[in-house]
């Protein structure tokens, strides 16, 4: 009884293994790839702040390994994004046989459309939110005060404002399934809204610099997402089994 017994486990634990394996390559090949243009893609992730920089003004790197580090980290971030359709892959042919029908439908249905809202709020942040962020901080910089940033410290500051744009942009697939799970409802969304409005103006106000146009223009699209969260809970009520 006891082989007969743990050979399903044992197949289980081998196709993880395999799973990983071909997930690591993957990755390690989408790094090594991104490592030959890893300045190319440091440009292009710094845009925002370069087209900001006064004129004498360039980014530098204060420690001997400071340059070195920052480009692999760069290409440590865009293999995980170039390997990352084969990693959903392995990890979806190994828990689909697991799954039934409905539950591989909401799987594929939760993953596309927390992609598209993580994408859509990244692409959010880098076109209009951080450029008015940048512009706001080097404008402190004056003939006496010249801004030197460090590449490393500025590229953090980057990937961490863009992530932080694209979980807020996951917002309205969030009150989805809380709606769904019935730990929220449309109704106490709808009496929070003006709760909503003061608390996306705050948001604005701490996230873009201090001047009406530029906190109007983040709060709008957040408090848009409010509302379309209300309409997404109240469908995810409707679904919601009694």
């Amino acid at each position: 009884m006891s082989e007969e017994a743990r050979l399903p486990l044992t197949e289980h634990l081998e196709e993880l293994r395999s799973r990983l394996v071909r997930s690591l390559i993957a990755f390690g090949v989408g790094t090594g790839l991104c490592y030959n243009w890893a300045e190319d893609i440091y440009k292009v992730l710094l845009r925002p702040l370069m087209i900001h920089l006064p004129g004498g003004s360039r980014l530098i790197f204060t420690e001997l390994t400071e340059a070195f580090l920052t480009y692999f980290k760069v290409a440590l971030w865009g293999g995980f994004i170039l390997s990352s359709p084969v990693i959903f892959f392995q990890l979806w042919r190994f828990v689909s046989p697991g799954l039934y029908r409905k539950e591989r439908s909401l799987f594929i249905a939760f993953a596309g459309w927390s992609t598209v809202g993580l994408l859509s709020g990244m692409a959010f942040g880098y076109y209009v939110a951080i450029p008015q962020v940048f512009s706001f901080f080097l404008s402190f910089g004056r003939s006496v005060i010249i801004p030197m940033p460090s590449m490393k410290e500025s590229l953090s500051l980057i990937l961490r404002l863009l992530l932080i744009f694209g979980f807020l942009f996951e917002l309205p697939l969030m009150l989805y399934l809380l709606g769904r799970a019935g730990i929220i409802s449309s109704a106490l969304l709808r009496k929070g809204r003006k709760v909503a409005a003061v608390g996306v103006l705050l948001l604005g106000a701490v996230l873009t610099p201090p001047d009406v146009v530029s906190q109007i223009l983040i709060a709008v699209p957040f408090y848009l997402l409010y509302e379309v969260g209300i309409v997404l809970c109240f469908l995810g009520e409707r679904r919601r089994k009694p």
